[in-house]
């Protein structure tokens, strides 16, 4: 099912390009408003200009790979009627939908990802993980980021089994999703209470803490408390999403669906 689905977005050539260019035109406009607020100050809440730099690179080059701006397939689905072709597989259908997001999620890591990283490269200069087990701890960051944002995504679509409306709580889920996961600016610029109310929610492992392993602001004991805390989130999710699921199937199934 990956295979497919990434064979499938790679059709779509000329749209990532599209997007690559896109998301390089906004980095670029980003990096100028933070080195503003950085001013003539060596650093701002941890944060130094490479450091900024490196932060708008790599929540740019993500975008895509986590769906920050959106993800409604499982309510246009459900709305159509098109679920009904998935429960006919011998797979889960969290299942099912988990590996189609895994494939195109992969697609946009490397075209609209990686290729970002490169080209911003040479506009800028970007600082880079030192040591070998802070890069292994940036790749399983991206994965359990993946799982906490499609984690998310999901528990939020099922909203469509109750309601015929939900496009308004979706875009209201992916809103706070932006504020919290420090995609919109660092979550350490934000006053303390809210980093305290992040921290309480899903939403900083998504991205902020992908950016904080690889600029090496957090590392040791406290980069690995925030891998497992971060796969613990990923975990919480999928089973809340597959509580929820089951739910709506039951109420699809007892009203005629």
């Amino acid at each position: 099912i990956s295979r497919r689905e990434f064979r499938r977005h790679m059709t779509y050539r000329a749209a990532l390009l599209a997007g690559l260019a896109t998301n390089l035109g906004f980095g670029v406009m980003r990096v100028a408003v933070l080195l503003a607020l950085l001013g003539e100050r060596q650093d701002a809440a941890g944060y130094d200009a490479g450091d900024l730099i490196t932060y708008v690179a790599l929540t740019q080059a993500v975008i895509a790979y986590l769906s920050m701006f959106g993800w409604f397939e499982l309510m246009n689905v459900i709305h159509t009627g098109e679920i009904s072709s998935d429960l006919l597989k011998p797979v889960g259908l969290l299942g099912i939908w988990l590996a189609r997001d895994t494939g195109r999620a992969l697609v946009h890591l490397i075209m609209r990802g990686l290729l970002f990283m490169v080209f911003f490269e040479f506009i800028y200069q970007l600082t880079y993980p030192q040591t070998l087990g802070q890069w292994l701890a940036v790749v399983i960051a991206l994965i359990n980021g993946l799982l906490v944002s499609f984690g998310w995504r999901f528990v939020i679509n099922t909203a469509s089994f109750w309601s015929p409306q939900a496009l308004g709580i979706l875009r209201f889920g992916f809103i706070i999703s932006w504020f919290f996961s420090g995609f919109l600016m660092p979550l350490s610029f934000f006053p303390a209470w809210v980093q305290r109310l992040a921290a309480w929610t899903p939403f900083p492992h998504m991205l902020n803490t992908i950016v904080e392993i690889y600029t090496g602001l957090v590392s040791g004991p406290e980069m690995i408390k925030l891998l497992i805390s971060q796969l613990a989130w990923a975990l919480g999710l999928l089973l809340l999403a597959q509580l929820l699921l089951r739910l709506g199937l039951r109420r699809l199934v007892i009203l005629g669906g």
